[in-house]
């Protein structure tokens, strides 16, 4: 089984609770990864299975040896644990040694629903700008605004370093906080470039390397024949609002509420909840945005050719008018094949808005 996610989600601390009775190695230590990479039979007759292999990207050619090693015993599940916090790399050393042999799943971080099953009183905007990382809400005496300075500082320098062979890391930072200012917003990379300074290849690199390392997430528009002038651009998000709010400057519940960009946070926000639900109910690849030339709709969930609908507004009372697009978009396709529409906002109880469509509380969505 192959477990990657960004770094600090958890996935160590996943599999060592979940496996107490498996061997350890992290490929973190320089000597183990240098063992693993250039002995790596040696390597796995020190670490016999059933095994947990921690940052496994750092040593590529182990995946053949355990390849050799799983088709020995292949009944046997779970015989080796392989995490891994950079995603591309993993997955190209995956597909070509244990195609067919591995399981991959992805952990992201905390949707509300974690942190309220653990910390029930865990007031929303409160989740939202302390960001979904386990270590914060294991341990509130941690200061947020410390550990993401300390969490880009150790991105940049590893992460970073080895993906994508980034010279000037100040030039990467400007490009990360470039992309937290157009969270939620259509992916213009030729804008993107210009005002961080760069060549349009040297941002759609960088771009490939948030994405492998989990820090953003590009979603893809939905299309349909019934409508036209479809735009084809994805939409950028990044992938906590933790750490959108610390690349903003925002550090305080009042902060954001203040903040121009906090409706483009709620719908990062919102966007992560969503994604956590269909990852739940194993849609992966059910997530979508619509639009074209003049309206929009933030969310399609696409269940088997049926849709829901979802808008999101930082608002307590959303009314008739910010379920404009939603209903234009059921009409153009038809009341049968959309399942339901809804105002997702920070309203504490649900209720009707018009025509069938809703605005429930954000504790229903997820």
């Amino acid at each position: 089984m192959v477990l990657t996610g960004a770094r600090q989600t958890g996935k160590t601390s996943t599999l060592l609770r979940l496996f107490p009775n498996h061997a350890f190695v992290s490929l973190d230590l320089p000597s183990e990864a240098e063992q693993a990479e250039k002995e790596p039979d040696n390597f796995l007759r020190r670490h016999p299975a059933p095994a947990i292999i921690d940052e496994v990207q750092y040593a590529p050619g182990l995946f053949r040896h355990l390849k050799v090693a799983v088709d020995t015993r292949r009944a046997s599940n779970g015989q080796f644990l392989l995490t891994g916090s950079q995603k591309f790399t993993l997955m190209k050393s995956v597909s070509e040694s244990l195609a067919g042999r591995a399981d991959i799943l992805e952990l992201e971080t905390l949707s509300l629903a974690e942190i309220r099953a653990a910390l029930p009183q865990t007031k929303l905007e409160a989740a939202i700008v302390r960001g979904g990382f386990p270590e914060l809400h294991a341990n509130p005496d941690i200061d947020h605004a410390t550990f993401y300075n300390s969490y880009l500082a150790t991105y940049l320098q590893r992460d970073v370093r080895s993906l994508a062979n980034v010279g000037n890391l100040r030039d990467f930072e400007r490009f990360l906080r470039a992309c937290a200012l157009r969270s939620a917003n259509l992916l213009n990379k030729a804008d993107l470039a210009r005002d961080v300074g760069i060549a349009p290849s040297t941002a759609n690199h960088w771009l490939s390397t948030l994405e492998a390392s989990g820090q953003v997430v590009l979603l893809e528009p939905w299309f349909s024949n019934r409508t036209k002038s479809i735009v084809k651009s994805p939409k950028l998000y990044l992938a906590d609002t933790g750490l959108l709010c610390a690349l903003l400057n925002i550090g305080s519940e009042d902060a954001l509420h203040q903040s121009p960009a906090v409706g483009a946070i709620w719908e990062t926000f919102v966007f992560a909840q969503l994604r956590s639900r269909e990852r739940r109910a194993g849609r992966a690849g059910s997530l979508f945005f619509w639009r074209d030339r003049t309206r929009e709709v933030d969310f399609v969930v696409d269940v088997g050719g049926r849709l829901e609908l979802f808008e999101a507004k930082w608002t307590e009372l959303p009314a008739e008018s910010d379920v404009v697009n939603v209903d234009f978009m059921r009409k153009t396709l038809g009341k049968a094949r959309v399942i339901s529409g809804a105002v997702v906002s920070r309203t504490p109880n649900s209720f009707p808005i018009v025509n069938g469509l809703r605005a429930p509380a954000i504790s229903e969505l997820i």
